[in-house]
């Protein structure tokens, strides 16, 4: 294993080998590991919003796809095992590719000192099937996730929107902070979480990066008079009323990805337009959106869009005082452009681990 173009390999791992025939086992095409520093450096908001915006191009015309993740959960336990496999080919690329990410959701390893998201994904040339990289899931996921926010409340939110609430103040809340500051002018942040100190500590980072920053007592007092709000909370019931919002509002709902989490009362849904990552996922998986459906509030055609059809023509606004709401559960296919991103650019720049996962015989 070596780091960067050029290096030396230890024996046994990138050296040369002899098979039992006495002939030479050359190692080609070695893969990169791209760790959490790599990942980082190379995956910047431009790249990776605009990684994400193909991705939707890109579901959207067939060029990419998915199936069903699967998650299991330990018994007994507090978290989940996640597969996820994807494949795509975008355009501009000669070769098609594969990739599967398979990452552990704890939401309570804050208080381990750890991060909730944990994994690898692993990329693949679809033609060959050669492992091209392994890529630190939980940075990707983390950043990957804030750029699809950022995509959709481009396409959705009032363009003069400054006022944001963050429901939430951990890893999440500070990549939202900085993704959605690329796409509409924040002047004033106000952040509720159940921890006081930990609100007040994203507070200060706002204050920090130029942004009024406040951390506000409650929840409802967070979204008062907001222009954006973003929930981004493992909550089992709901931490948003739609009697709180604000005309205009727009509601990036982000925390609740999988069944048994729910972050928005029905209200919220009734009231907002709603549009969702893709609208096969949300309705499978999302309980901010599925339960309102089950219980009669309102019907599946409320949802009114997904990200396949909004990044090729974005809906009007009816009015200054629609609201308007996104649903995000994550997809494989983001994933797997993130990862394709990363590996990109890490072959641009040299960077990364390299290894010889598999060998070929002369």
């Amino acid at each position: 294993m070596t780091r960067g173009e050029g290096s030396q390999s230890p024996k046994g791992i990138a050296g040369h080998e002899t098979g039992k025939d006495g002939k030479p086992v050359t190692h080609q095409d070695r893969a990169r590991i791209l760790l959490s520093d790599d990942v980082r450096r190379l995956f910047s908001w431009d790249v990776a919003i605009e990684a994400m915006r193909h991705v939707f191009r890109d579901l959207g015309s067939g060029r990419t796809g998915q199936p069903s993740r699967t998650v299991m959960a330990m018994p007994g336990g507090d978290g989940l095992l996640a597969l996820m496999p994807a494949w795509g080919r975008p355009f501009a690329r000669r070769r098609p590719m594969m990739a599967v990410k398979t990452i552990s959701v704890f939401p309570n390893n804050r208080a381990r000192g750890l991060e909730s998201h944990q994994g690898a994904v692993l990329l693949f040339d679809a033609e060959s099937g050669q492992l091209l990289a392994v890529v630190d899931a939980a940075p990707l996921t983390a950043i990957r996730t804030a750029a699809v926010t950022a995509v959709a409340t481009d396409l959705l939110a009032d363009k003069s929107a400054s006022s944001l609430a963050l429901l939430g103040s951990g890893t999440q809340a500070y990549l939202h902070l900085a993704a959605l500051r690329e796409v509409r002018p924040l002047r004033r942040v106000r952040v509720w979480s159940p921890t006081p100190a930990h609100r007040e500590a994203l507070a200060q980072q706002a204050i920090i990066v130029g942004i009024e920053g406040e951390a506000a007592d409650d929840a409802r007092a967070a979204v008062q008079d907001a222009d954006l709000v973003v929930t981004l909370t493992p909550a089992r019931t709901p931490i948003l009323e739609g009697a709180w919002l604000t005309p205009g509002v727009h509601v990036n709902a982000i925390g609740a990805s999988v069944p048994g989490f729910r972050e928005l009362d029905a209200e919220v849904v009734r009231r907002a337009d709603v549009y969702v990552d893709w609208r096969e996922a949300a309705l499978r998986e999302a309980d901010d959106i599925r339960i309102p459906i089950e219980e009669g509030v309102v019907g599946a055609s409320h949802v009114l869009g997904d990200l396949t059809e909004i990044t090729m023509k974005a809906p009007k606004r009816r009015g200054a005082d629609s609201i308007t709401l996104f649903k995000s559960v994550g997809l494989a296919v983001e994933d797997a452009y993130a990862a394709l991103a990363v590996f990109d650019a890490a072959e641009r720049e040299g960077r990364g681990l390299t290894a010889a996962f598999q060998v070929r015989r002369d």
